[in-house]
């Protein structure tokens, strides 16, 4: 499965994005950031239900387009600690509910993008 991520780039502290996966069939997905020197972290899921990391909840929100496999990430108040990779994962199978946030529990990766908060 082929992820195909875009909409990140440079935002202002308190600013929004949106960014959007795109794949050829309809999948789990998730999404996951690594930062400089950090191991990749959990960020949002959707798999029929949601879930979100605490540092984003409340922020950022995950969903999926009606008339495609495309799914997005509308991230608000962005704060400068949310710079990072942002990586799309899919998985043709639902991952059990308590892996939902480990990278392991996810087969496809996209290639990233980058969303820088600075001022």
């Amino acid at each position: 499965v082929q992820l195909v991520e875009s909409g990140g780039g440079l935002v202002q502290p308190g600013g929004s994005l949106r960014l959007s996966c795109a794949a050829p069939e309809r999948t789990y997905r998730a999404w996951f950031r690594q930062a400089p020197g950090k191991e990749r972290e959990f960020v949002a899921a959707l798999t029929g239900s949601t879930y979100y990391a605490d540092s984003v909840k409340d922020r950022f929100t995950i969903s999926k387009a009606n008339a495609n496999n495309t799914v997005y990430l509308q991230m608000n108040r962005l704060k400068p600690e949310d710079t990072a990779v942002y990586y799309c994962a899919a998985s043709r199978n639902r991952p059990i509910t308590s892996n939902t946030r480990s990278v392991f529990a996810w087969y496809y990766w996209g290639q990233g993008t980058q969303v820088t908060v600075s001022s």
